[in-house]
């Protein structure tokens, strides 16, 4: 037996005390420290040569950067000084490498009212959305007009754009006014250049049907493509432009069926013979659940590739993964088989090519990254170019075939641009200088893959967040990601939103906090059962239950005090915030709910009948389950204090949804605080605000579960 004396024993807690006081100091950092990452996006690569460029988000000073091989140097081309919430978006490079093309102004991720100006600085005189142009090599950018989507044309002269729901022409480098090219019934959108520039296939959206229309240039006329009662939409052309190929859907319309019965969505692909004036069939999509439209990033991803060879996305055998199917017809070939995803799709120059992100590589825990792929047109040879424990996303293969530029991150190093020669293992990061000296890359945690089951069996994928040392028994908070259709990952997100949200996790951690980040069904990542369940969101929110088995899970964890677990969550995570302190109070001792909705049965999106005298048969009953499905139906049993955060020029979540709820949850006497971002969207576009979300969030659980 080891005798030590009491004298003894006093130094070795004193110690031990002191090194515990170390480590969390280590860990210590500020909210404005962590959330001083550069996020970049909107990265592209020119078609002949090396050049890239891409938008970098330095604090809200929202710039334009580009670089070229060998060197890859980055050059800042933009001189954006202010955080006015003016995001940069349609980046583009024209073919030959000369100009840089993009929009500044409006909210492009939101469900309405993309082209609209945004105005979280108050500015006196209100933003524009604007189309600008600038030389590659640099220079004073000039607005070519007021506008959206603008699509360069393949000699790099000229560009069209979108103003009004039409389509305008202007000269890329802004030498003349921007006129309207042609002005056709309903709006016009998507449009596409021909391979040799002097035709623009479109989209004609008529409401109940939409059109392909062909214009030529050098007519100025108009012709229309196997026009019908149906929805054509994904224009694409052949490399030797004498063909189209296009995706059609049913029109509007039919007799009122049940809401609550999940239905087949049809769709095809369609091949037309510009000379012949006939459109064939190609493929038709199996009359399954899963033969539906895809509905992840890039929907169908159709192009036409070389070889003759179609390719799409479709997640007919459980999966999103690329297809690729001869222009003149046969069975479809699987290029990416396997229990993964494959999203940000891009095609090659040559056209031989495919390039995606995809979680999939050696590593089992690569189910919960990203790494960049990619594949032949006509072979189902995969291979994964950065395996490891990092991240990557956005491939944008380099116009002279030698490499592909990326995005790449890891679990504390946030997102940068990157260049990836092929057959090199490691690829080359490109601005690194620009993560600030206080950025507490140092100190982030590793965030933790937990596995867990829901009630019904169904497994859920969540990571951990959690620093060494701190009490024994923290007080833990479940994170819930928006959408639904999206996935957190074991490291930096690939969204500006979701970035956001792991450095919020971050610093949580650093405070003391156990955050389980929850994949909840409905997002993606996991195959069609998990993205598309039976009974989702106002059909009966089975998805709840797999955020209250995190919370289980927390509760069954020896270092977390299961009396002090909170919840909170942005958009769909804001609507499960809200159920979950509503039906599970007694488990949820606070939480903050970011712009949700409170109510489906108010939604415009809650379908419930075809209209006039018809209705659906099941229209009442699936009204009723709305309801029940909805926050508004338990605040009730609503008892734990929340903190309800909404932007009021919100073009995701009608403002209206929290307005409600606070009336309903003040009338019950609920211990309730509010934040109201004025003049801001979904995604606060100003970083100052995006500060002030953050740090609302963090003030309210210290208060509300850390002990005094």
């Amino acid at each position: 037996m080891i005798h030590i004396k009491k004298a003894g024993i006093s130094l070795v807690l004193f110690l031990f005390a002191t090194a515990q006081e170390l480590v969390l100091q280590a860990q210590s950092f500020t909210l404005e420290s962590v959330k001083s990452y550069p996020f970049p996006n909107e990265l592209v690569a020119s078609a002949r040569g090396t050049r890239i460029a891409w938008a970098f988000d330095e604090e809200g000073k929202r710039n334009v950067y580009v670089a070229e091989g060998p060197q890859f140097q980055p050059r800042r081309l933009t001189n954006y000084a202010n955080d006015d919430g003016q995001e940069i978006t349609s980046l583009q490079l024209s073919d030959d490498g000369n100009r840089v093309v993009y929009v500044r102004g409006g909210d492009h991720g939101g469900n309405w009212g993309d082209d609209q100006p945004v105005n979280p600085g108050f500015d006196a005189t209100m933003p524009k959305v604007q189309v600008w142009t600038v030389p590659f090599a640099g220079g004073e950018p000039k607005a070519i007009a007021e506008g959206d989507e603008p699509v360069l044309s393949p000699g790099s002269d000229s560009l069209v754009f979108i103003k009004g729901g039409q389509i305008w022409i202007a000269p890329v480098d802004a030498s003349a006014a921007a006129k309207n090219l042609f002005t056709v019934h309903g709006t016009a959108g998507s449009p596409v250049f021909s391979p040799d520039g002097t035709r623009l296939a479109f989209v004609s959206n008529r409401t109940d049907h939409s059109l392909i229309g062909v214009y030529n240039r050098s007519t100025a006329s108009i012709s229309w493509i196997a026009p019908g009662f149906k929805r054509d939409n994904n224009p694409r052309w052949s490399p030797d432009g004498k063909s189209l190929v296009f995706i059609r859907t049913p029109g509007a319309g039919g007799g009122a069926d049940s809401v609550l019965a999940r239905h087949h969505q049809p769709w095809s692909i369609f091949t037309a013979d510009l000379a012949m004036g006939k459109a064939t069939r190609l493929y038709k999509s199996p009359e399954t659940l899963a033969g539906s439209p895809p509905s992840t990033h890039g929907g169908y991803n159709l192009q036409w590739a070389a070889k003759e060879r179609i390719v799409f996305l479709s997640y007919v055998d459980g999966w999103p993964h690329l297809y690729s199917i001869a222009a003149a017809g046969g069975t479809p070939l699987l290029l990416t088989p396997g229990p993964f995803m494959a999203e940000h799709i891009r095609l090659s120059s040559d056209k031989q090519w495919l390039y995606f992100a995809a979680n999939t590589g050696p590593d089992a825990l690569d189910v919960d990254r990203r790494h960049v792929a990619r594949v032949p047109v006509d072979k189902a040879t995969l291979e994964v170019l950065t395996p490891g424990t990092g991240l990557e996303w956005f491939p944008a293969p380099l116009g002279d075939g030698s490499g592909v530029a990326l995005i790449s991150a890891t679990a504390q190093r946030p997102p940068l641009p990157a260049v990836l020669t092929i057959g090199k293992k490691e690829p080359q990061l490109l601005a690194a200088d620009h993560i600030p000296a206080q950025f507490p890359q140092a100190v982030l945690v590793t965030p933790r893959q937990v596995v867990f089951k829901a009630p019904d069996g169904t497994t859920v994928h969540a990571q951990l967040f959690s620093s060494d040392g701190g009490a024994a028994k923290k007080p833990a908070i479940v994170y819930v990601h928006g959408g639904p259709p999206r996935q957190m990952l074991l490291g930096w997100n690939y969204s500006d939103y979701y970035a956001n949200a792991y450095a919020s996790n971050q610093y949580l951690a650093s405070l003391g906090f156990a955050v389980l980040s929850v994949n909840y069904r409905l997002g993606i990542g996991y195959g069609f059962q998990f993205h598309q369940p039976a009974r989702g969101g106002r059909f009966g929110a089975s998805e709840y239950q797999d955020v209250r088995a995190g919370a289980v899970w927390l509760e069954a964890q020896s270092f977390v005090d299961k009396e002090r677990i909170g919840i909170y969550g942005g958009s769909y995570g804001g609507y499960l915030t809200a159920l979950a302190l509503g039906r599970d109070s007694k488990l949820f001792a606070a939480g903050v709910d970011i712009h949700g909705v409170h109510d489906w049965s108010t939604n415009t999106r809650m379908a419930t009948g075809a209209g006039g005298y018809e209705k659906s048969p099941d229209a009442d009953s699936a009204l009723h389950l709305a309801y029940l499905s909805s926050p508004v139906s338990a605040v009730k049993t609503w008892t734990s204090p929340v903190l309800i955060i909404h932007g009021d020029d919100d073009r995701n979540v009608q403002f209206s949804q929290s307005t409600d709820l606070v009336q309903r949850l003040e009338k019950k006497g609920v211990d309730l605080e509010t934040k109201v971002i004025v003049d801001d969207t979904h995604h606060w576009m100003k970083h100052a605000n995006a500060l002030a979300v953050d740090g609302a969030i963090a003030d309210f659980f210290r208060r509300k579960l850390m002990k005094k």
